[in-house]
């Protein structure tokens, strides 16, 4: 199949505001060995996105202390394969996929060539739209309920910055597991997440959920501005926290509030992509009881795996906030 030569994009090459950002023409890319072509057709704008245009804070600016590496922003896409590399067998041309780039950014672009193994099929059913606002929101969320809160139904769940994206999965997802939901953001946003499915809705400019008297099997933090220490007085015996919120909130770690040793111990693991430490805290609670294990505290960066879990939990509504290449702009606010 032949392209032009040239096809639109937008691109920058210094830190700064929207006003760095110019929309241009670029070569044409070509598929190495194991890449695919991919024709884009939609693409989500993520906290990454803002936080690389702007080189702040100072981790987004690793790989290009002074200037940005990548000159095309965009890490979640969708849309559908135009040619491979020799090396490329998974998707032939005209399948519709998905993915996460954010190792390489490119997605603000009418092509992008994506390695093979970052690529997922798009399921039935979606739209580019919808399957552009999965990949970061929706891993996220799935590891914070599912693969590192281990949320059991009859349980009582607290989700901090549960109005952005990652927060519309994990409502969802919660009350799919026959939890009670506690939603947290602005104000603006209540409504918002009574609509898909929080039983409890707070405004955090108004009231600190860390100071109400209530009491939660999971606090799953979507916004990090708080030490999980502060969390102890909201967490029943045997609970614990799970955070997206290391400094790239490229890693979901878990913390957990465990009887027995009646001390605070604390261990660690780095963030796959800025190397920051998430910390997982362990703290006596007498009414524990002997014996009662926490839930899991690793620390782990998003897979393929995840992707795929959350795009096919069919009752899950995805959150279409993607644009086409050619209409992107890029958020000043910092939900997840």
């Amino acid at each position: 199949m032949r392209h032009n030569a040239h096809v639109k994009a937008v691109v920058y090459t210094r830190y700064g505001s929207p006003d760095v950002l110019s929309y241009t023409d670029v070569e044409t890319p070509t598929p190495g060995d194991n890449e695919v072509l991919v024709r884009v057709r939609a693409v989500s704008l993520n906290l990454s996105d803002w936080e690389t245009l702007r080189g702040k804070p100072v981790y987004s600016r690793f790989g290009g202390p002074f200037r940005p590496r990548h000159h095309i922003l965009g890490s979640d896409i969708a849309g559908r394969v135009e040619a491979t590399g020799p090396g490329a067998t998974r998707f032939p041309p005209g399948t519709d996929v998905y993915a996460d780039i954010l190792s390489q950014f490119g997605g603000f672009a009418e092509y992008v060539c994506v390695p093979e193994n970052v690529l997922e099929r798009m399921p039935d059913g979606l739209t580019y739209a919808e399957a552009a606002a999965l990949p970061q929101a929706g891993a996220i969320a799935w590891q914070g309920i599912r693969e590192k809160g281990q949320l059991k139904p009859g349980e009582r769940v607290l989700i901090n910055g549960a109005g952005g994206g990652s927060g519309t999965y994990a409502i969802q997802l919660a009350k799919l597991d026959g939890a009670e939901v506690t939603g947290v953001d602005n104000g603006e946003k209540l409504e918002y997440m009574t609509s898909v499915g929080a039983d409890h809705v707070i405004d955090y400019t108004r009231d600190d959920f860390t100071r109400n008297g209530q009491a939660y099997d999971l606090i799953l933090d979507l916004a990090g501005h708080r030490p999980v220490r502060r969390y102890v007085g909201s967490l029943r015996p045997g609970a614990g926290t799970c955070t997206s919120a290391g400094p790239c909130g490229r890693c979901c770690s878990c913390s957990s509030w465990d009887g027995g040793s009646g001390r605070a111990t604390a261990s660690g693991s780095g963030c796959s992509r800025c190397g920051s430490e998430s910390t997982t805290w362990r703290r006596s609670s007498s009414s524990a009881g002997p014996g009662r294990s926490a839930r899991s505290s690793t620390a782990a960066t998003r897979s393929a795996r995840c992707r795929r879990h959350c795009a096919t939990s069919a009752r899950v509504t995805p959150r279409a906030r993607s644009s086409s290449p050619s209409t992107s702009s890029l958020p000043g606010g910092r939900s997840r």
